[in-house]
């Protein structure tokens, strides 16, 4: 009997030690029930493709998001919740659909794509092609099969639980993109021309010409008043010629440059785009959310460099972006445009 008691107690003291908790793990965001959503899963991919057709999102590889929810009020900005989705990234969705530019004659370069995402009732929110495929932190715009709430420790707030399929944008502050039931995604490429002179020299821009559409509102002329410039570090790596430099950027912020000429709204939010373009023609495209309605920090920069006479004196830089591609040299206009 003594025999077995000690090996009982062996047994006991080389076993793992239990949690205090079968339900507590390190994850912060698994704590509360998962829910599905409702709607399709089948999204129509259509646009400028070579092979548009309907694909079952649902086959691919489930991802997981973690939102702060906002909605644009007058006053005040409104909080929604905090949410974990689960589901399945434009990233993914969009990879076997193969492009197929209407203007790839004229100008080759996928930086002048966006996407534009209708749902069920055919309201519409616009995303750009760098946003999408881009980005340093990838797959994280998703459309959200599974939501879960991320229920605060003390007060234990439960906020409402969405109750359709979703578009959830990761990185928007405001979160007005992220709509219901998302049916169909067309690939467009912006319709603005613009003359190609590859072998322009200099390549300069002494003043930048702001544009609503195609209507002139203003230009840029620096130096501005009341503008902080800003550092940021940089390892600067092209898609097509790798390694530019590891120089740092010094600028502004983008946003507050051009936000005296572009006031923003629930529908630029949504909608709204910018086409930047060069003196030479090499031009992208960026949302107004991009821009103006961040999250994470990872901003724009609009580059002052008079003295320089190959990219001067105005360039960007999206910090956000893994490539440098979007790095427009001799800005020379800047175009709001409307979906």
């Amino acid at each position: 009997m003594k025999k077995i008691l000690i090996i009982n107690l062996i047994t006991i003291m080389l076993s793992p030690i239990a949690p205090l908790s079968a339900q507590q793990t390190n994850d912060f965001y698994d704590d509360a029930e998962t829910y599905d959503l409702k709607g399709k899963t089948s999204i129509e991919i259509a646009g400028e493709i070579s092979n548009p057709g309907f694909t079952d999102i649902t086959q691919l590889e489930l991802r997981s998001l973690v939102i702060k929810e906002a909605v644009a009020k007058a006053d005040s900005n409104r909080f929604i919740g905090a949410y974990r989705y689960d589901g399945y990234s434009l990233y993914d969705i969009l990879n076997p659909f193969i492009l197929q530019k209407k203007n790839e004659a004229e100008f080759p370069p996928i930086i002048d794509l966006y996407v534009e995402v209708l749902d069920d009732r055919g309201n519409s929110v616009v995303l750009s092609w760098g946003e999408i495929y881009y980005p340093v932190h990838r797959h994280e715009i998703i459309i959200a099969t599974k939501v879960a709430r991320i229920v605060p420790s003390k007060t234990k707030d439960l906020w409402p639980l969405p109750a359709e399929v979703k578009l959830v944008v990761g990185q928007d502050l405001i979160t007005e993109r992220n709509i219901s039931n998302p049916v169909k995604i067309i690939v467009h490429s912006a319709s603005l021309k613009f003359p190609i002179n590859r072998d322009l020299t200099p390549l300069y821009s002494e003043k930048i010409l702001l544009f609503n559409d195609r209507e002139k509102v203003n230009e840029i002329l620096f130096p501005q008043k009341g503008l902080e410039k800003l550092t940021y570090e940089s390892i600067f790596y092209g898609r097509g010629r790798g390694i530019h430099s590891t120089t740092p950027f010094n600028g502004y912020l983008l946003k507050e440059v051009l936000s005296p000429y572009y006031e923003s709204s629930v529908e630029r939010l949504r909608e709204a785009y910018f086409v930047i373009a060069a003196a030479d023609g090499y031009r992208c495209v960026y949302t107004y959310s991009e821009i103006f309605n961040r999250n994470d920090q990872a901003e724009v920069l609009l580059i002052y460099d008079p003295e320089n006479q190959d990219g001067g004196a105005y360039r960007t830089f999206p910090a956000g972006d893994f490539f440098s591609d979007r790095a427009i040299k001799a800005v020379s206009e800047i175009h709001l445009m409307k979906e």
